[in-house]
C-alpha cells in the first residue's frame, strides 16, 4: 500500500475531504521522522514500535570488484511489530 491509497483508504472509509486527510497523513509521517531524528522512540500500542539504532562505522568490500568501502557509522531506523497486530494478521 503506498501512502496515496492509504489516503484514499481513510477517505472512502471516514468520508473526511481528501485534502484534509492528505494533509493529516502527511502531517503524523512528517512527524514521525522528526522524532526518530531526535532519536526518540514511537509506541503505536497495538501496532508496534519505531526505534533509531545507531551502527558504529566499519570497513566493508564491494561484492563487484572487492576493493575495501569505508562505511560510516549512521542511524537506521527499525520497527518491531506489536503483538496485537501479529495476532491480529496471523488469525485474520
Amino acid at each position: 500500500m503506498t501512502k496515496s491509497q492509504l489516503i484514499e483508504a481513510v477517505v472512502a472509509n471516514g468520508g473526511y475531504p481528501r485534502k484534509a486527510v492528505e494533509v493529516a497523513v502527511n502531517a503524523m509521517f512528517d512527524e514521525m521522522v522528526d522524532a526518530m531524528k531526535r532519536s526518540e522512540r514511537i509506541e503505536i500500542r497495538g501496532f508496534g514500535n519505531f526505534t533509531v539504532r545507531p551502527y558504529k562505522a566499519y570497513t566493508g568490500r564491494n561484492p563487484k570488484t572487492g576493493t575495501k568501502v569505508e562505511v560510516d557509522a549512521k542511524l537506521m531506523p527499525r520497527f518491531k511489530v506489536g503483538k496485537d497486530l501479529k495476532e491480529r494478521i496471523n488469525n485474520g
